[in-house]
């Protein structure tokens, strides 16, 4: 697939550059590897919550900010998993949040590149453009068993035409090392029943996506679909390799596990959502949505 609307919706080229949405995923990978970090004493750049959380500040040698957590040697594998998981939503053209492991000054953190915006809990997000990214979001996230999405994992940025850009952020609750189906699609309507039964995901309940069709759908779709075996593998055989002996094995159990997950979740939405009729209101599917959203809350 030629097109690239990730760019195209971004436009600017500054924010094109910070989220390196040219790269190559390969060169993703190398580029953000071959940044140097140095840990800063000021936290008045780190975010209010994440400093409660332990985020420290740090920047890159092309003076970029990020925030850092200083990750345990036991649990590298897990943030390793969680770095995979952006690189998949980069080649599944989600805006998100660069997110990857590295060592500095002898210890792992976990780094997430500074973004400035605001939750989306501030906007009324069932309206377009929210409404359409979170659509396609909900894909990305069954892909990855994450099952606790709520508005503090979403943040929303700005371009120069005042365009709101949503960036998704946070991977600490995807699960890429499952082989089985935590999150499966019941047979009677579209929804799905999950494992952990969390009380978030409350931008992705299944009610809020009656009514859609898959025109809704396809483009993500089509770009999960069209993810390559080798490609996923490489990626993953470059995370793993500094750090893992076995590391051929674990590439190829995540590669089939993404693999099998996307054969599911493709097979599920095509059963549910089917294309639009030539006679429906053009509205008729985000006013749905955005009743199903106020219906969800109105009495609370």
């Amino acid at each position: 697939m030629s097109e690239n609307r990730l760019i195209n919706n971004v436009m600017d080229e500054n924010l094109i550059d910070y989220y390196y949405l040219k790269y190559s995923v390969k060169d993703l990978y190398d580029k953000l590897h071959g940044l140097e970090f140095e840990l800063v004493s000021d936290k008045s750049f780190v975010p209010f919550n994440a400093q409660l959380r332990d985020y420290s500040g740090a920047i890159d040698n092309e003076k970029s900010k990020w925030i850092a957590k200083k990750i345990d040697k036991s649990e590298l594998y897990d943030h390793l998993l969680f770095e995979i998981a952006y690189y998949i939503d980069f080649m599944m053209q989600t805006l998100a949040i660069p997110s990857i492991t590295v060592k500095i000054d002898e210890e792992y953190y976990r780094i997430s590149k500074l973004v400035i915006g605001m939750q989306i809990g501030s906007y009324n997000y069932i309206e377009k453009p929210f409404l359409k990214v979170l659509t396609n979001d909900l894909i990305n996230r069954w892909l990855y068993f994450d099952e606790d999405r709520n508005p503090n994992n979403y943040m929303v940025i700005h371009n120069s035409k005042n365009r709101p850009l949503i960036v998704a952020i946070d991977y600490n609750k995807a699960d890429l090392n499952s082989t089985g189906m935590k999150i499966t699609g019941a047979e009677d309507k579209f929804g799905w029943f999950r494992q952990e039964k969390t009380r978030f995901l409350t931008l992705l309940k299944p009610s809020n996506f009656e009514n859609l069709s898959i025109d809704n759908f396809e483009y993500r779709l089509e770009l999960m679909m069209g993810l390559k075996a080798d490609d996923i593998s490489e990626i993953c055989t470059k995370v793993f390799r500094e750090h893992f002996g076995d590391f051929k094995e674990k590439s190829a159990l995540i590669t089939s596990n993404l693999l099998k997950r996307r054969e599911y979740i493709n097979n599920y939405f095509r059963k549910w959502f089917k294309e639009k009729k030539e006679d429906d209101n053009k509205n008729s599917a985000y006013k749905d949505l955005g009743k199903s959203f106020l219906d969800q809350f109105k009495n609370k």
